[in-house]
């Protein structure tokens, strides 16, 4: 009679399932309360520093193959142009559905566990449940919560106090469900009068879609009281002469205000024009590819910021941002950056103006050690990396960088400090520098522990940008097809571009003057029309004639090789 009892009681109670479905209801909201405390008061956005944590402790070769997953998807979706920030947005998506999958499998097992014990106070359970997995979240915030500015002893009570709040939720909603249950047990006449589950799940999801749904406007509109106004104050007038006054902030993303290409470029006149449709040669800041470790970059108080140096040094320094701007003599780059994970032809790769000053005039002040041999480079986002202290004396274009186009960097592009060294990919050029320690030998920076490339020296690389079937040019009777694009070798230079069309004899491009010798090079080639399906192909060779390689290989570890090519139909218009 007793075992027919308990079958009868746990037949009644709501079952693992329900508990899956009650997760959703409560996570969800959840989520915009997290956010709504962040807007508010600066509070963690714990489902960002969760997707950070995990990107921290996940082995290179699964991170690798998640990227190049995505990257997949996004390129099949045709986001090339877009790709570094709609993979941003894909990986806020993957911390809000990580965060979403807790609350699932919490509910889940919470609602399996109080149906086989006896005795059970749903409510201590379920708090106690949301209370250990605050104390969780509270270690990982405190690892890798880089956004959070209010206190870090509020942050962590209103971690702990939501989500054991988030737990009591559960037990109470168990409580109800199992209420009703036993209800409808006992008095089956009584179902016209009584709330049965299902009823009682719709208007609990009713509310929850409510409360999201609100919270989400609130957001908008809170988010929609940011300043999007471009910075009055340039690096240009900080190095007049004239005293700096306050405090140099980040600049603010802007919205369609940078959209063209300044007048000033120093090839403006040159007489090859790029083809139509070719990527512009210089990049708008808000359009520049950025790839990051982390879901948000961190913010960093300008006020209380300083470079800090030591190891191995006679003379360790501290430096403010203002101290940097002010008390040097400032040099101009214009400079391309390409992420080693860029793709044959792919969009993870830009160009602009870097204003800093040369590391080579830095370190003179440090009194390094003769035992020293390398500078180690730490992040506010917990990124580092090693350079060669040899490398920085025989190379004055590596430099320290405030600026980009003119302007103190934005937060997202590495303010206040970020480096530039020649020849090699973006992973080995860390942003939101804090520390430079001089060591006395090298060791693997951030992604080389990830089984990424030692060196990342860049590999040549050119890309057909555009067939121009729409800008036809008639010359002495014959139709001609502007085709161009880029080419870029580091800091190797570029002495030519060939262009094949099909299978046949490969053909000079004309080159344009490239804004720097640290910069690409657009080039450009009038091929004779030919109506039909045609393969265009590219390859390029650096100043001492050396050619790009033709063997393709993926980005992992050492950067993408082969020559790029596209297939169009040329058809007479």
């Amino acid at each position: 009679m007793t075992v027919i009892e308990n079958e009868n009681t746990l037949k009644h109670k709501p079952g693992w399932i329900t508990g899956a479905l009650v997760g959703i209801m409560l996570t969800a909201p959840l989520i915009v309360v997290f956010y709504l405390g962040e807007q508010l008061a600066g509070l963690p956005f714990v489902p960002f520093d969760i997707f950070d944590w995990m990107g921290r402790v996940t082995p290179g070769a699964i991170i690798t193959f998640v990227i190049d997953t995505m990257v997949d998807m996004l390129t099949a979706l045709n986001f090339g142009d877009e790709l570094s920030s709609t993979a941003k947005t894909a990986e806020n998506l993957m911390g809000l559905s990580t965060t979403l999958g807790i609350g699932i499998v919490a509910g889940a097992l919470l609602f399996f566990l109080l149906n086989r014990a006896k005795q059970a106070n749903p409510y201590l359970f379920g708090g106690a449940m949301g209370a250990g997995i605050g104390v969780i979240l509270i270690l990982i915030f405190n690892r890798v919560n880089l956004t959070a500015t209010a206190d870090p002893t509020l942050s962590m009570a209103w971690i702990f106090l939501t989500f054991t709040i988030w737990g009591v939720a559960y037990g109470w909603i168990y409580s109800d469900l199992s209420a009703i249950g036993a209800s409808k047990a006992e008095d089956a006449s009584a179902n016209a009068q009584q709330l049965d589950r299902r009823q009682f799940l719709v208007r609990l999801g009713g509310a929850t879609a409510t409360l999201t749904v609100l919270g989400a406007g609130l957001n908008l509109v809170l988010r929609g009281g940011e300043d999007t106004t471009t910075t009055a104050t340039t690096i240009a007038s900080l190095t007049e002469g004239s005293e700096i006054e306050g405090v140099i902030e980040p600049s603010p993303d802007t919205i369609g205000e940078e959209a063209g290409i300044p007048d000033d470029l120093p090839n403006a006149g040159d007489a090859v024009e790029p083809a139509p449709g070719t990527r512009p040669e210089y990049t708008p800041l808000d359009n520049h590819y950025r790839i990051d470790i982390s879901s948000r970059p961190p913010i960093i108080d300008a006020a209380s910021w300083t470079l800090a140096i030591s190891g191995l040094v006679g003379n360790p320094k501290s430096y403010t941002l203002n101290e940097l701007v002010e008390d040097y003599q400032p040099v101009d780059r214009f400079v391309t950056m390409q992420c080693i994970s860029n793709r044959l032809g792919g969009s993870l790769i830009s160009t602009t103006r870097w204003t800093g000053i040369k590391l080579q005039d830095l370190i003179e002040e440090w009194d390094i050690q003769p035992e020293a041999t390398h500078l180690r480079i730490s992040s506010a986002d917990g990124f580092d990396e090693y350079l060669s202290l040899e490398t920085i004396r025989e190379d004055e274009r590596i430099m320290i960088a405030y600026a980009w186009d003119g302007r103190p960097l934005k937060r997202k592009h590495g303010f206040p400090i970020r480096i530039h060294v020649p020849d090699l990919y973006g992973m080995k050029q860390p942003k939101w520098i804090t520390d430079i320690e001089a060591v006395d030998s090298w060791e693997e920076g951030y992604w080389v522990r990830r089984g990424w490339s030692a060196t990342a020296v860049i590999n040549m690389t050119s890309v057909v940008d555009t067939v121009a079937t729409d800008a036809i040019i008639e010359e002495d009777g014959e139709m001609f097809v502007p085709i161009g694009g880029i080419a870029f070798t580091g800091a190797k230079g570029v002495s030519k571009v060939e262009v094949q069309v099909d299978e046949g004899e490969w053909q000079e491009a004309e080159l344009r003057t490239p804004l720097s010798d640290t910069s690409w090079y657009i080039w450009r080639y009038n091929w004779q029309f030919e109506e039909g399906n045609h393969t265009f192909r590219v390859r390029t060779f650096d100043a001492d004639g050396g050619m790009q390689t033709g063997t393709e290989r993926g980005t992992r570890p050492d950067g993408a090789t082969g020559w790029h090519s596209i297939d169009r139909n040329v058809e007479a218009v």
